[in-house]
């Protein structure tokens, strides 16, 4: 009896340690470009038009009629490097929706270089599988304004392994034709055809700076719903 009363009190600190998953409706991360073609002021209006979204009432609608009534979510910037922004929070009503939209306008820039997509959708699938949460549906939400891969792994072996893990990719395509600098609307077809997948996976595009903040409300509306939109939609 002192044998197993021992061997129970060294394996009691193992179990406390052992914190319970929380079951949510949806494991959603926002992985925004911060690479050299992406200034500061920039990069502030990318944070903003995710901030604008994840606040507006037809997004939080979105996130009450959920299974559970709330998801959870993470912004995740990418460049040669990856910054989780936001670290994991549970998203259960506005002030939740606030509190992730002031951290994510706060925190100080920490991505930087050129791109390196298939290092970054890699990321996002290990902050998936190392969270505290246990979701219904996973999704990566990929927004970018090009297709380089400068560094780091493959893009489309990476997406083909985080595909295979039931996780689903979307994609924002940022096309932006003011600057010489940005991909055109091939961009569009690449990312149809090396970025996103899985079950109803889909893009909406953001033609450019005056379009973007909508185009981002209605991403995320789409994919908190889990619907997924006519090819038209996608394309406006």
């Amino acid at each position: 009896m002192r044998i197993l009363a021992l061997c129970l009190t060294l394996l009691a600190p193992v179990a406390h340690a052992q914190t319970p998953m929380v079951e949510t409706s949806l494991e959603l991360v926002l992985l925004a470009d911060a690479s050299g073609s992406i200034d500061a002021d920039e990069l502030a209006f990318q944070r903003q038009g995710y901030g604008n979204a994840l606040t507006s009432q037809p997004v939080l609608d979105a996130i009450a009629d959920t299974l559970h009534g709330h998801i959870a979510v993470t912004y995740v910037e990418w460049a040669t490097n990856q910054v989780q922004v936001v670290d994991w929070m549970l998203i259960d009503g506005p002030d939740a929706a606030r509190e992730f939209a002031d951290a994510l306008l706060l925190a100080p820039r920490s991505a930087y270089g050129r791109n390196a997509i298939g290092a970054a959708l890699l990321e996002g699938q290990r902050l998936i599988d190392s969270n505290g949460f246990d979701g219904f549906r996973h999704v990566i939400d990929f927004s970018g304004d090009s297709m380089g891969n400068s560094s780091g792994p493959p893009i489309v072996p990476s997406r083909d392994a985080v595909l295979a893990t039931g996780t689903v990719i979307n994609a924002l395509p940022i096309l932006r034709p003011d600057s010489p600098r940005r991909a055109g609307r091939d961009l569009e077809q690449l990312y149809a055809d090396n970025i996103i997948g899985g079950p109803g996976a889909f893009m909406v595009t953001a033609d450019g700076r005056d379009s973007f903040a909508a185009a981002v409300q209605r991403k995320l509306f789409l994919e908190i719903a889990g619907q997924m939109p006519q090819v038209e939609l996608a394309r406006r």
